[in-house]
């Protein structure tokens, strides 16, 4: 078994941002040689999420209306007596999962119709670390 790591670095230009990443993780594969396995998808700060779905314009609409509904901006969260003030991004990163794993077959990501990776970003405007690990065969 052998493995290929990168790190990529977002730096998003709203505070809240969805940016299509499926293209960058193909890359990824493809440098890595690896034919059979699993790429691990994972953000590096406590404020981003990767996902998986459709690249639909309505649809993240549609979720970042959800997830402000259920971690709204801007109320007095216990978090924000740190001197901090996106408390409400610390919880749309935990709503949304901090990372994603995707097959590999054939040396493809083995995606159903309409699946794409996506980077989540909560609090933005600054550079974020990310990881990208392709493990097989």
């Amino acid at each position: 078994m052998k493995s290929y790591t990168e790190y990529p670095v977002f730096n998003t230009s709203e505070k809240i941002e969805f940016v299509r990443i499926t293209d960058r993780v193909e890359a990824a594969l493809k440098k890595s040689g690896i034919k059979e396995g699993l790429i691990l998808v994972t953000a590096m700060h406590i404020t981003a999420s990767f996902y998986v779905n459709d690249n639909e314009g309505g649809l993240m609409e549609d979720i970042k209306e959800w997830l402000q509904k259920l971690a709204p901006y801007g109320p007095s969260y216990r978090h924000h007596a740190t001197g901090e003030d996106n408390g409400h991004a610390h919880l749309k990163s935990l709503l949304m999962h901090h990372q994603v794993v995707v097959p590999v077959t054939g040396g493809k990501i083995d995606f159903g119709p309409w699946q794409e990776v996506f980077y989540a970003e909560f609090d933005g405007q600054r550079k974020k670390r990310a990881m990208i690990k392709v493990i097989g065969e």
